[in-house]
């Protein structure tokens, strides 16, 4: 699966779209306190200037309001691109172990979950395989100990008797 490329970059938009967002929020913040910092300055250095310093003025608030909107089209489009790809890394791989686990809570034992080599949360998908490793394994034990016992008690009830026991003690019907 790791060679697979994902079409669907919105995997989860609920989730994608709050990350998203939350993005832009601190990308307007980041672009305002600039544009306030940035008019701040130049009113300084006008009031410095030995002439034409009001003229500046004037004019600093029209010109910071045109590079404050050149700079929100470009950066608000960019950063919702890169959250929709940064998101997808993450996202894809919580479908994926969402549905591996619905594929178990059905009774299904849909394998090794494996997730694509450029997706986030790696080490989680290794820790998650241990774990239903694990489950696997208590599981098998479990099955191996109650068909043991279910052979145990389908012989008793045809009426054989039980095997010898270890270590060559002989069986009580021999001793009597």
């Amino acid at each position: 699966m790791s060679g697979y490329k994902r079409s669907k970059k919105l995997i989860q938009p609920r989730l994608q779209f709050r990350l998203i967002f939350t993005f832009l929020g601190v990308a307007l913040l980041a672009l305002l306190l600039q544009f306030l910092l940035f008019g701040a300055t130049i009113s300084l250095l006008a009031q410095d200037l030995p002439q034409d310093g009001p003229l500046l003025q004037d004019r600093i608030p029209q010109y910071t309001l045109m590079v404050f909107g050149i700079s929100l089209g470009v950066l608000l489009p960019m950063t919702v691109c890169i959250g929709v790809i940064v998101t997808f890394r993450i996202a894809g791989p919580l479908y994926r172990f969402e549905q591996h686990l619905k594929a178990i809570a059905r009774g299904e034992d849909p394998g090794v979950c494996r997730i694509r080599r450029e997706d986030e949360l790696q080490e989680f998908c290794v820790t998650f395989n241990a774990a239903l490793d694990k489950l696997r394994e208590r599981r098998l034990g479990a099955d191996a100990l109650e068909t043991g016992a279910d052979a145990g008690k389908t012989a008793v009830d045809a009426g054989e008797t039980a095997p010898d026991p270890p270590h060559g003690r002989a069986s009580l019907d021999e001793a009597a």
